[in-house]
């Protein structure tokens, strides 16, 4: 078993380049020996359900993270009943072995006041070091103004991470418009392949050799 784990919890749908710019973060900034992706069967803030089903979006971070051994994939929240806890998630994950001085939660800056709403708080943030990562248009320190409290009890790591948010990939999918700069290669194809969030073949324009493909790390 590794000694340090990154899970970065969320609905990817679908995951993109922002997601994966956090968690190269984390990784990097906390010496992480691997980073777990656990899709959402339904999170309890959303106020409305993903657009994509669990199958699609565990299938789309499954491609997403192809061919980075330190990044692996959990189906632990999409096989569960009813709504997606993360306090549940980090129960199951101490089942297994781990303790909360080896998980690091990670999450964007934009979501750290959204913490105080999590089920299981504030003893939540005793079942794992929680870790929230710099976002576009969001400072570290306005973030953890919201929640004072929270100051003391989240690191901070300072990064560029991509503008780029699964409402505006499918805001542009809807428009006809391509997104092969806002998700890897692998999770365009996937999506353009099975029609998801009202794609069409013909956006698959661009040739496979000339497409962005930064991987991640």
């Amino acid at each position: 078993m590794t000694s340090r784990l990154g899970v970065l919890g969320g609905t990817f749908d679908p995951i993109h380049y922002g997601h994966l710019d956090a968690a190269a973060a984390a990784r990097d900034a906390l010496s992480l020996d691997e980073v777990l992706f656990v899709p959402a069967h339904d999170q309890p803030l959303r106020t409305s359900d993903p657009a994509a089903s669990g199958f699609h979006r565990f299938a789309m971070v499954s491609l997403a993270i192809n061919g980075c051994h330190a990044y692996r994939v959990s189906d632990v929240e999409l096989v569960r009943e009813g709504m997606s806890y993360t306090i549940d998630t980090l129960r199951h994950l101490h089942a297994e072995g781990w303790s909360p001085s080896q998980i690091f939660f990670i999450l964007g800056a934009d979501a750290v006041a959204e913490i105080a709403h999590w089920r299981g708080f504030p003893e939540i943030l005793d079942a794992a070091r929680f870790v929230a990562v710099a976002r576009p248009g969001v400072t570290l320190d306005a973030a953890v103004a919201r929640t004072p409290a929270l100051r003391s009890r989240v690191s901070l790591v300072e990064a560029r991470t991509r503008d780029v948010s699964s409402t505006a990939i499918r805001q542009r999918l809807a428009a006809g418009e391509s997104i092969d700069d806002l998700v890897p290669a692998a999770v365009s194809r996937h999506i353009l392949a099975h029609h998801l969030y009202g794609a069409a073949d013909d956006l698959h324009g661009e040739d496979e050799h000339t497409r962005s493909q930064d991987p991640p790390r």
